[in-house]
C-alpha cells in the first residue's frame, strides 16, 4: 500500500471510515471486524471514527470501541495503525444531531475516546463541527491543551472553512495536520478548502468521498465521465474515484465508508491505479 504523510508519519494513502458500521442499518459485529481486518490485510493503516458514530442512546462510542477491539484480534501487526476520532459533534440516539463545542467538553469527550481506544494518546484527534454557540478559537484551544498534555499525538480539523483552517493552524501553533472536510464527485464546495491544505502541507481528508452510504453504489450511474473511465481501465467506478481524489494533491487521503470486505479491499485497490491527465481533466468537469 502506498503512504502519505500525515504529521511526522507516514499513514495508507486510502483510509477506512468506520461509520457505517456503527449506526443505523449497520451490519453484525462479526461482519464489521472481518471488515477492518480485511482493510488491515490490504494494507490499509489509517482509521477515522468518532464518539458520535452510533446508533442508539447510550452507546456513545460504539465505533471507536469496535474499532479498537477488532485491531486488537488482528493476527498480524498493528504497530503503524492510526486511528484518528472526533469530538464536540453528538447523537442523542433518536437519529438527531447535536454540537457541543465547549472547552470542557471536549476535554471530557477526548479522556472518553481515549479510553474506550486503548490507547495512551489518541494518534489523530479532530474537532468534529464548529458549533456557532462557542466561538471557534476557544474549542481548538481545547484541542491545542489535549496536544500540549500529551493526550493526543496530532490534532485536526473538521467540517471547517479556510478562515477556520488559517485559524485553527495559528492557535495550533503551526500544529494542525489535517482537516476533514466533506469531498465527492456530488459534493465540490470543499475545493478551496483543498488548495489550501495542498499549499500549507496540511493532510485533507474526504469524508463521504464515494457520495455517502446509500448512494456510493449508484456512482457510476450518476457521473458518466467516471463510469467511462472505469470502463477503459477494468475497474469500479468507486476506485476512478478514489484515484481522481488522490491526484488532486498529494495531501489528499480519502476515507470511504465501508462496512463489507469487499467493498474496502475494492477502495484500496485505487492507489494503484494510473490516471492520465486528460482523465483527471475529464473527471474535474463532470
Amino acid at each position: 500500500m502506498q503512504t502519505r504523510r500525515l504529521g511526522d508519519v507516514d499513514v495508507s494513502s486510502i483510509g477506512l471510515g468506520g461509520m457505517p458500521m456503527s449506526i443505523e442499518g449497520r451490519p453484525d459485529e462479526a461482519r464489521s471486524v472481518a471488515t477492518i481486518h480485511a482493510a488491515l490485510e490490504a494494507g490499509i493503516t489509517f482509521f477515522d471514527t468518532a464518539d458520535a458514530y452510533h446508533r442508539d442512546a447510550g452507546e456513545v462510542g460504539h465505533n471507536e470501541s469496535l474499532i479498537a477491539r477488532a485491531i486488537a484480534s488482528y493476527g498480524g501487526d498493528t504497530s503503524g495503525v492510526l486511528v484518528a476520532t472526533k469530538g464536540g459533534h453528538l447523537r442523542p440516539g433518536d437519529g438527531s444531531w447535536t454540537l457541543n463545542g465547549s472547552p470542557e467538553y471536549l476535554k471530557q469527550a477526548a479522556e472518553a475516546s481515549l479510553k474506550r481506544l486503548g490507547v495512551e494518546a489518541i494518534g489523530l484527534y479532530q474537532f468534529h463541527r464548529p458549533d456557532p454557540k462557542v466561538p471557534y478559537g476557544e474549542s481548538v484551544g481545547a484541542i491545542r491543551d489535549l496536544l500540549d498534555e500529551g493526550k493526543i499525538r496530532f490534532a485536526g480539523i473538521s467540517n471547517a472553512d479556510p478562515e477556520q483552517i488559517k485559524q485553527a493552524n495559528d492557535i495550533l501553533g503551526g500544529r494542525l495536520v489535517s482537516v476533514q472536510n466533506q469531498f465527492s464527485p456530488a459534493f465540490r464546495s470543499s475545493e478551496p478548502e483543498l488548495e489550501l491544505c495542498a499549499e500549507l502541507g496540511i493532510a485533507f481528508l474526504p469524508w463521504s468521498p464515494l457520495g455517502g452510504i446509500t448512494k456510493a453504489s449508484e456512482l457510476g450511474s450518476r457521473f458518466a465521465p467516471f463510469a467511462d473511465v472505469a470502463k477503459a481501465h477494468g475497474v469500479s467506478p468507486q476506485q476512478v474515484t478514489l484515484a481522481w481524489m488522490l491526484a488532486k494533491a498529494p495531501v489528499v487521503i480519502p476515507i470511504p465508508g465501508s462496512s463489507r470486505p469487499e467493498t474496502i479491499r475494492d477502495s484500496a485497490l485505487a492507489v494503484d491505479l494510473t490516471l492520465t491527465a486528460a482523465e483527471v481533466a475529464a473527471l474535474d468537469a463532470a
